[in-house]
């Protein structure tokens, strides 16, 4: 999304506009995302939490305003509950961390509450995996790991490569109990469980993906699954009757 970043207002007196063209009467708001976090680039968007006990059902909603390009998440005192509830289960705190790390627009005396219950979850961790999970993972990271070895196809390659790293770094982050990510979030999830690891992780694939030298890649995917038995083929079985 394109703006006028010469034109526009600050983000924190952007949001404040929004919540007072649009929301006068919520009982709160908060501005999240990389604008908070100090990590602001030319295509930031402004995240607003808003929560509004008028409101039938929450929704989500992006626009441009004020110069900026705006992304609403909005609820009212009880349907954030659901989504604390799915993002804990998918192992990906989207809103708790919203919530958690956002500077507060407004405030009717409810987002005390609401925050110590982020905080809560992502203090907590995602549930832990269990054996049988863990060996269906270990399963078809191999799996992926094994053909990223065999291909010589280098477009193919491409792709496979892209799926191993975020298997890998599923893998790595759920078996130590840590919250997983997509996209941006997985380097920054890597980063907060481990910096030296995220970085020799990173190291590994742009190894491969600038030289074409599959040798760390393979390595470092190995050197996560070797606490649990190593590559995972020979045995398995999924689905069959005992």
């Amino acid at each position: 999304m394109q703006v006028n970043q010469f034109q526009r207002l600050s983000s924190f007196q952007a949001a404040e506009k929004i919540i007072d063209k649009f929301f006068p009467d919520c009982e709160g708001a908060i501005l999240a995302g990389s604008v908070v976090r100090g990590q602001e680039n030319p295509t930031s968007d402004l995240d607003i939490v808003v929560f509004d006990q008028k409101l039938p059902a929450s929704y989500r909603e992006s626009f441009v305003e004020f110069g900026w390009p705006i992304e609403l998440f909005c609820h009212n005192l009880k349907s954030y509950q659901a989504f604390f509830k799915s993002d804990c289960e998918r192992a990906r705190p989207c809103l708790p961390r919203m919530i958690s790390e956002g500077v507060v627009l407004k405030d009717k005396g409810i987002l005390d509450g609401i925050k110590k219950e982020a905080e809560t979850l992502l203090h907590a961790g995602p549930e832990k995996w269990d054996i049988a999970t863990i060996k269906l993972k270990q399963y078809f990271l191999t799996d992926v790991l094994d053909d990223f070895i065999g291909s010589s196809n280098r477009s193919e390659s491409i792709f496979i490569a892209g799926t191993l790293a975020d298997l890998a770094a599923e893998f790595t982050l759920r078996t130590n109990k840590r919250w997983i990510g997509t996209s941006k979030w997985i380097s920054r999830s890597l980063a907060e469980y481990d910096e030296n690891f995220a970085e020799a992780f990173t190291q590994a694939f742009d190894l491969f993906y600038s030289k074409n030298d599959k040798s760390k890649a393979i390595h470092i995917v190995e050197s996560i699954l070797e606490p649990y038995g190593g590559r995972l083929f020979e045995g398995f079985s999924l689905g069959k009757n005992q």
